[in-house]
């Protein structure tokens, strides 16, 4: 300890040690880390954020909540949604009419505001017991009584409070709306479409007699983005934080026009062939006839003004010439770095490298290769092409194992854990097909024989295994 010309004590630097896993610098005490690399989480939140959606229903807010809290967690900052909707069906059981939403029916207004604080209760545990950063309350918060509530319990747990309210008045988008997601809720389990739709519209008026939207005068000093009409105008207020601004890009850029993503890895390479990770080698011959056969595919869906992203590597720019069609390339498209790794098999990296084979295997997704990335690098490097994917309609995008991977993580909301071992095998076609609460996928098999890359997540990851049983999901190649 130092002492300076005030009298107060400075410590001196600490020591510094590189983490194994993922090659970064830690403070360490007497050689050991003074706290396990797990833990050390990145917060890109200065305190928990506490976002409260606004609006009648049928208005987008749990479609907004849903695929808020996906992105949030594909990015890496842990959101959990908390939809008080579920907490009164929870509670209730069984859903009777509209009448219980009238806003005279006092044992109804009881409940629901029951419902709210318990839903409120699980925010508190969860952003400060289990380690949450952004909690999504989905509610209708019609009335600026229910919202004052929100803000007092916000200020009395220290979290900062940003609302999020969709305002929509096309009457045609509230009643696809009410068919795509409304008739398929529990409510109207044992409805007929008619009844269901005309009892929703009831419950959309009882609403409606009390509702307060957010004002640009009374609101001022609240932080929110109001949606009006499903993205043709935005009225945004306040953003005060990092995370505040990263939640009104990605609201800026999302759109519910139904449209198609097919994703897809390169032919086959020659480097597949010979079990070699990385490099940038071209298309053995059935990865040229895959080409071939992507073309024909395409053409037979005739889809309306597709658009085909690469990435800047040969195996996936030689695929695309064969479409005969015009291509973007995407430099962040390009494979996970292996650094030091680059063109070797598994079986030479476990010979050479066993530390760091036993580590990959440990954290798939948090390890980073020596000189190269990680998983989560890589989830990093391909958020501008997410948002740029939530943007566009129809698009193929041609890419790699490791990135596919990525994209279809987060259009299936897929964890950390489970991202590294998402089959995407060679020669296949993945159609996403995004839908109100999340996407549907189907798998086009091109029928052209490959390699099969895919190494499963193996049982035994100590480091002291033997080779024969570190590689032992390693497939057979040249």
């Amino acid at each position: 300890m130092i002492t300076n010309e005030d009298g107060i004590m400075e410590s001196s630097p600490r020591e510094l040690t590189q983490n194994p896993l993922r090659k970064i610098w830690i403070p360490c005490k007497n050689g050991l880390p003074e706290k396990h690399i797990s833990q050390r989480r990145v917060c890109m939140t200065n305190c928990p954020t506490l976002i409260v959606t606004v609006g009648l229903p049928a208005r987008g807010k749990t479609y907004i909540s849903k695929k808020l809290t996906r992105y949030l967690n594909w990015i890496g900052v842990p959101t959990k949604e908390f939809n008080v909707g579920q907490y009164r069906r929870d509670c209730l059981k069984i859903y009777k009419s509209f009448e219980f939403f009238r806003p005279d029916n006092e044992e109804g207004l009881k409940i629901r505001r029951q419902c709210a604080l318990a839903a409120l209760n699980d925010v508190r545990q969860y952003l400060t017991v289990e380690g949450g950063q952004v909690a999504v309350f989905d509610a209708t918060n019609t009335t600026r009584e229910r919202r004052g509530t929100i803000i007092k319990f916000a200020e009395q747990n220290g979290f900062k409070v940003f609302f999020v309210e969709s305002v929509c008045e096309d009457p045609d988008v509230i009643a696809e709306n009410i068919v795509q997601v409304k008739l398929g809720s529990p409510d109207y389990i044992d409805c007929n479409t008619d009844e269901a739709i005309e009892d929703f519209m009831k419950r959309i008026k009882c609403y409606e007699t009390s509702y307060q939207p957010l004002d640009e005068v009374l609101d001022r000093d609240l932080s929110y983005i109001k949606i009006m009409d499903v993205g043709r105008r935005y009225l945004v207020n306040r953003v005060v934080d990092h995370i505040q601004s990263r939640i009104v890009y990605y609201l800026m850029n999302i759109h519910i026009t139904p449209r198609s993503i097919y994703l897809c890895r390169h032919g086959e390479s020659d480097l597949n062939i010979k079990g070699r990770i990385g490099g940038d080698s071209g298309l053995s011959a059935r990865g040229k006839e895959f080409a071939k056969c992507l073309r024909k595919f395409i053409q037979d869906q005739k889809i309306k003004e597709l658009k085909v992203w690469t990435s800047q590597m040969k195996r996936t720019i030689q695929t695309a010439e064969a479409l005969a069609a015009p291509y973007e390339q995407w430099k962040a498209l390009n494979e996970i770095d292996a650094g030091v790794c680059e063109e070797m098999m598994y079986e030479e990296i476990q010979e050479h490298y066993p530390m760091e084979f036993a580590l990959r295997d440990q954290d798939k997704y948090r390890y980073r290769y020596p000189k190269g990335e990680s998983y989560e690098d890589l989830v990093q490097r391909l958020e501008p092409v997410i948002m740029e994917l939530e943007r566009q309609e129809n698009i193929l995008v041609i890419c790699h194992q490791a990135v596919m991977r990525c994209l279809l993580a987060y259009f299936l909301d897929k964890s950390a854990d489970e991202l590294p071992y998402l089959k995407c095998p060679l020669h296949t076609v993945l159609k996403l097909i995004p839908v109100a609460y999340g996407c549907k996928v189907e798998s086009i098999c091109l029928d052209v024989e490959s390699v099969n890359t895919q190494r499963d997540r193996p049982e035994n990851v100590n480091i002291s295994h033997m080779a024969e049983e570190a590689v032992f999901t390693v497939h057979a190649h040249l």
